[in-house]
Order: structure tokens, then C-alpha cells, then sequence
């Protein structure tokens, strides 16, 4: 079968690879789209995502959805044909836990991702014709959602629980800091979740226009000049960029919530944070979710239109330019789609 395989920096190949051998407790999933995601890009183009280095060759892929091809023993609950997309995270070890984050599987020492070289083997993702799935990792789509849609359900829950991680925002006001997919996507969450009033910023027109289409009531275009607003009551930064920390910090009210869900750096940066001592404000870190991946789906059967979010899609054997459209902003791409079959 056909797959997305990474094999270091500026060294991405659509290639033959073994076809799944389904085990028991295990489906095969057909997989039908792919999103490609900014830690996907990352290993294109340096080898490394955070703190995970590539060391051997890597199926890309995390963000996907397909229909079931097999099921293996000890699989009850699911049929071949079934649509589905994946929980993409395997708990590793026997670790014990403190009490209050042993429903936080998110924070686990350790957790198999897909199309992650965090361990060595790495754990192959899901660009790929055909991939083995866990039974307990599929999460069934209803009518109303389509395996394109589906593969959105990932980075979705991430935004989900982004907001979640602010407390309640019913009637709140909220501003989104960078508008890449998580940023979109946390402006959807947020106005699901009830917020009054959602502002958008970012540097790019293209981006803002998919927040106004995601449910923003006001865009602030940052490249013009304009100025963040002041005195939200909750901040979701999205952009990862440390310089913009200052500014979002000013734009939080006293007392108020600020919420990091975009990658920041891994080494020392510098960034203007003395208005979190002054204004007393909570900075909370959001990382990869809990489950909210399954309150995804449901959102967007009826609730949340994701479509406006996914600008460019490819065959899987144009994966090469699907990388580098997605790579690009200037482009005008969020979220690029590989289809996968």
C-alpha cells in the first residue's frame, strides 16, 4: 500500500509499504482523508516536533478518518464499513499518578501518538491507504459527518479542551490569538461553549477571514496596526509566537484567564509576562485532550460547520504538495486534506 513516509529533513516520500496484519482486539481502518498538521510539517522540514527527533523512517499523519476494511477477535461493537475516525494516543507504563490528574490521560507520563517519533520504534501514523486501530481508539461518526469532516475531529478536540482549560466561558469574552486551524477552531469552540463576544487576531487576512466564518464577531488584523482589545475575560494564544505574549497578556483584564495552546518554543525565549504578576492573571498550558475528540464529533453533526477551515486538498500521491501548500501561509492554506484513498 501506499503511504506518506518522512525520512528526515526536506526528505518526504510517498512510497510502498507493508500492507496491516489486524491482531486481535485490533480493526483495519480504510483510510479515506488526512489533515496535515503543524507538527506533521515540522518533521518535513527539521526532523524534530517539540522535543521528538526522527531516527528512522516515519509514516506520517494524526488527523484522520476512513471506514472499518477488517475486524480482527475480540472485536465486539463495530462492522466492516463503519466510518470512523481515531483517538490517535496509546497510555505507555505502569506509572502511578497523583489522584486529581488520573482523568487528565492527556498529562500521562507517557503516551504513543500517531505518526510520532517521541519513542523509538516510533508510532507510524495514519497517511497511509490501510492502518491497524486499536478497537477502544475508534470513535464512530454519525450521518450528518463525513469522513473528511471526521479527520478534523483531532485538532477540534485540542481546541475543545483549549477552552475548556479556561473554565466556563458562557456570556464571557473572549479573544483568539492566531488563527491557524487550533486558533479557528478555539473560535468555534468558544462560541459553542456560549461566549458573548469572540475576538480573532492574527497577522494574516486569509486566516481571519476563516475566524469570521468559524463564528468571531470581531477581527483584528495585527499587520494593519490594529490593537488588541482590552479587558477580556478570557485569552486563548494560539499562535505559539513568544513576542505576542506581551500584548495578549495587556489584553486580558484583571484577575482574568489566559490559556497557551500554541507551541511555544522548547529553549529560552523572550517574552513581556509582568502583567500576569500585576493583573494577577491565570496562565494555564493546554496539551493534546482528554476525550473532547469525541464531543468533536458530535458538535459537528449540526452545531459546527468546520468546512470554512479546510481551503486545499490533494491526492495522496501529490503528498509533496500538499506538504509544501500547507507549509506556506502566503498560500492562503489552514487546514490542508490529503485524500487518502
Amino acid at each position: 500500500m501506499l503511504a506518506v513516509v518522512v525520512h528526515g529533513p526536506n526528505d518526504l516520500r510517498v512510497e510502498e509499504v507493508l500492507d496491516p496484519v489486524c491482531g486481535p482486539g485490533e480493526v483495519v481502518v480504510a483510510m479515506e482523508w488526512g489533515g496535515i498538521c503543524g507538527s506533521d510539517v515540522a518533521y518535513v522540514l527539521h526532523g524534530v516536533s517539540g522535543t521528538a527527533v526522527l531516527k528512522d523512517p516515519l509514516v506520517l499523519g494524526h488527523e484522520v478518518a476512513g471506514h472499518i476494511a477488517e475486524v480482527g477477535a475480540e472485536v465486539e461493537g463495530v462492522e466492516v464499513g463503519q466510518r470512523v475516525t481515531v483517538h490517535p494516543a496509546t497510555l505507555v507504563g505502569d506509572h502511578v499518578v497523583a489522584e486529581e490528574l488520573a482523568g487528565r490521560t492527556n498529562l500521562w507520563p507517557q503516551v504513543r501518538y500517531f505518526g510520532s517519533a517521541a519513542f523509538r520504534p516510533h508510532e507510524q501514523g495514519g497517511f497511509s491507504a490501510l492502518r491497524t486501530v486499536r478497537a477502544d481508539q475508534l470513535r464512530a461518526l454519525p450521518e450528518g459527518v463525513s469522513t473528511k469532516e471526521g479527520a478534523v475531529a483531532e485538532p477540534f478536540g485540542v481546541a475543545i479542551h483549549a477552552v475548556r482549560r479556561a473554565g466556563e466561558v458562557t456570556g464571557r469574552s473572549v479573544l483568539v490569538n492566531g488563527c491557524g486551524p487550533i486558533g479557528a477552531l478555539a473560535v468555534a469552540a468558544a462560541r459553542a461553549a456560549g461566549a458573548a463576544h469572540v475576538y480573532a487576531a492574527d497577522l494574516s487576512g486569509a486566516a481571519l477571514e476563516i475566524a469570521g466564518r468559524l463564528g468571531a464577531d470581531t477581527l483584528v488584523r495585527v499587520a494593519d496596526g490594529e490593537e488588541l482589545p482590552r479587558d477580556v475575560e478570557v485569552a486563548i494564544e494560539a499562535s505559539g509566537a513568544p513576542r505576542a505574549l506581551g500584548g495578549v497578556i495587556a489584553a486580558v483584564r484583571r484577575g482574568g484567564v489566559l490559556v497557551q495552546v500554541g507551541n511555544l518554543p522548547g529553549g529560552e525565549v523572550s517574552a513581556a509576562l509582568g502583567n500576569i504578576v500585576t493583573r494577577e492573571i491565570d496562565y494555564r498550558g493546554s496539551y493534546r485532550f482528554v476525550d473532547e475528540i469525541s464531543e468533536a464529533v458530535a458538535l459537528m453533526d449540526g452545531v459546527v460547520d468546520v468546512s470554512p477551515l479546510m481551503t486545499h486538498e490533494f491526492a495522496l500521491a501529490d503528498a509533496v504538495e500538499a506538504f509544501r501548500v500547507a507549509a506556506d501561509r502566503s498560500t492562503g492554506s489552514s487546514k490542508v486534506m490529503l485524500k487518502l484513498s
